[in-house]
């Protein structure tokens, strides 16, 4: 695979049911490659790959990362998703989470060796844990607590990037992206997450919670946006880690009042304990990603939100 070219590429998505995996699977097959999309469905939902499903360039696999799996045929590229990504999930399902940060990328990046295959990590802003450089270049180690309640998805996807480092030393071709807060269609309403968790309560007119005074801060990129800096960085050949993430840092309770406003919603505003080893400000250094890949987010936050709420909107009663 050379440059955006991916036509005929066979590539295969774990976590393909996800939020985020569903819209990298789309956007995979308008690029011309045939995909195998992993999922285990603990998290992820069919209902989010209904416009593939039918489709002759994608395969659909029921299948848990951490268990060992041969793939019949080619694989040019393993993008590597599958792990529970919410607040809430990781927290209700810890030993999950720490088997498909661990399991399931050394099984992957096994199958991406036997296959000769790029291997992508998809890991996260949480392996800077609470930082205390900012914003966060590539380069920082991070401030995590290793033994808190988040640990369990932080030190997986800490664990994860060291086996994916140790390929590529190996001489495998890998690429690590750490992926920022990232939003948009897809996102559920019972996401535990800061933006589908507030069109929701701003939708029903209940009290918007935030999480001690409101002062932390996001920076949120929409889907298309982080799909687009995936797929570069697949085929960039660029094997060091990459921020993926928007530069439009703002506090949680700025957030907050603008969904509310977006939703045209009277809800009140409700102050909540602070979780613990929540970070206090997150924002990416996206220089290496614009020097690498020729990435820079452009859909703005208003936009981005719109059109996050007019999914909302639209969907069945009960499905989201």
């Amino acid at each position: 695979m050379n440059g955006h070219d991916l036509d005929g590429a066979r590539i295969l998505v774990t976590g393909a049911a996800g939020f985020l995996g569903s819209h990298l699977c789309e956007s995979l097959i308008r690029s011309g490659a045939c995909v195998l999309g992993a999922d285990n469905l603990s998290t992820g939902r069919l209902s989010n790959l209904s416009s593939l499903i039918d489709q002759r360039s994608f395969t659909f696999l029921l299948h848990d990362v951490t268990m060992p799996r041969r793939i019949a045929g080619t694989i040019d590229a393993i993008m590597h998703l599958a792990s529970p990504a919410a607040p809430r999930d990781y927290l209700a399902m810890p030993q999950a989470t720490l088997r498909a940060g661990a399991l399931g990328t050394l099984n992957m990046t096994k199958t991406a060796q036997q296959k000769n295959a790029t291997f992508l990590l998809a890991s996260t802003s949480e392996v800077y844990g609470d930082p205390m450089e900012h914003p966060q270049k590539e380069s920082y180690l991070g401030n995590v607590n290793p033994i808190g309640p988040r640990s369990v998805y932080d030190e997986a996807k800490r664990f994860a990037e060291a086996v994916t480092a140790q390929a590529g030393r190996a001489g495998q071709r890998v690429a690590v992206a750490r992926i920022f807060n990232t939003y948009g269609p897809r996102m559920s309403d019972g996401d535990s997450r800061v933006v589908p968790t507030f069109i929701r309560q701003a939708r029903a007119r209940q009290p918007l919670t935030i999480a001690g005074n409101g002062t932390q801060t996001r920076s949120l990129c929409y889907v298309d946006d982080t799909v687009d800096g995936l797929i570069r960085l697949l085929t960039s050949g660029f094997a060091e880690p990459v921020n993926i993430g928007a530069t439009n840092e703002v506090t949680v309770l700025e957030l907050a009042k603008l969904i509310r406003d977006l939703c045209g919603s009277p809800s009140p505003i409700e102050f909540v304990d602070l979780p613990a080893d929540d970070p206090r400000r997150r924002r990416p250094d996206i220089t290496r990603a614009a020097q690498v890949l020729g990435w820079a987010p452009r859909v703005d936050l208003h936009d981005g939100l719109s059109r996050t709420l007019h999914w909302h909107l639209h969907q069945p009663v009960g499905v989201t």
